[in-house]
């Protein structure tokens, strides 16, 4: 075989690998704007690459919050247990022929997500297929998995996209982390009638739809706000587009807690509160405002 021809195959090889990479990409990209509005949102205000990273872990995210959500067959356990296998493969081989693994994967390698975030994260998704009722300590475990490594996945693509990876700072991760549990928390207060009737889960201890009240609601609330006002103290260590796509988020999700407060424990549990799109259109419009702003001379 000539020269030619061998650099040719190697060529043709790789423009096939970048064509399958941006078809992974792009089913990833069909998740976040299938599920989620928000977070949708947020992704449009970040440069490219960083889009298209964070839509990456969304969908992996997604992919193993359906298998204990949705589909709930007796065999979801197997079925998580295969999509980790699958994950975790990819991340070492990078390649799947999972389309979602397979562009989660290309992200991890890319901003130095390990297993360090992942094996938690799959943790607790089990965790929803045999934990009914938390107690503190299991609660803890369960947003540390669920939630609080979601957020340094986020923030390893955001200082990390272009760079390669590295250490994460440790007081911007403990932000990330708080970051997460704040939002993990909010959905859980949305989500209290969901859960408790038709999943029959309890994740604040001793909350159901039945038992939650006023004061213990006003209580979860302040939690809340404490973990999002900890995390707008390391905001400013983001990238620009990244810094407003996340104060995006924050802001929607104020909103959402300020309706909580607003709402008696007897009607939250029997209503989920969201914020309209236009006022989430307005929120990302005034954050990448302001970060603009502050570039300009």
């Amino acid at each position: 075989m000539s020269r030619r021809s061998r650099r040719r195959r190697h060529d043709d090889g790789a423009a096939s690998l970048a064509l399958y990479d941006a078809a992974a990409r792009d089913a990833a990209a069909r998740v976040i704007a299938r599920y989620s509005t928000s977070f949708g949102l947020g992704t449009r205000l970040l440069p490219r690459d960083q889009r298209a990273h964070i839509r990456d872990v969304y969908a992996m995210v997604r992919v193993a919050d359906e298998i204990v959500d949705t589909y709930r067959g007796p065999d979801a356990g197997e079925l998580l247990d295969a999509f980790e296998a699958e994950v975790h493969a990819a991340m070492d081989r990078g390649f799947s022929t999972d389309l979602v693994a397979h562009a989660f994967a290309l992200t991890a390698r890319e901003v130095g997500i390990t297993r360090e975030q992942t094996e938690p994260f799959f943790a607790s998704m089990r965790m929803d297929l045999s934990t009914a009722a938390h107690d503190e300590e299991s609660l803890a475990r369960y947003i540390f998995g669920s939630a609080e490594v979601v957020g340094e996945m986020c923030l390893a693509v955001f200082v990390n996209t272009g760079a390669g990876p590295r250490p994460l700072d440790p007081d911007v991760r403990a932000g990330a982390r708080r970051l997460g549990a704040a939002y993990q928390k909010v959905n859980f207060l949305r989500d209290l009638a969901t859960d408790d009737g038709d999943l029959g889960r309890s994740y604040f201890p001793g909350v159901t739809a039945a038992t939650l009240d006023d004061a213990r609601l006003a209580g979860l609330v302040e939690e809340c706000r404490g973990d999002i006002a900890a995390a707008q103290q390391v905001l400013g260590a983001l990238p620009p587009r990244a810094r407003a796509a996340v104060g995006t988020t924050i802001d929607i999700y104020a909103r959402l807690l300020d309706q909580i407060a607003a709402t008696p424990a007897r009607r939250l549990v029997t209503r989920r509160v969201r914020v309209p799109n236009p006022v989430k259109a307005s929120l990302a419009a005034r954050n990448l405002l302001a970060v603009r702003s502050r570039r300009t001379p």
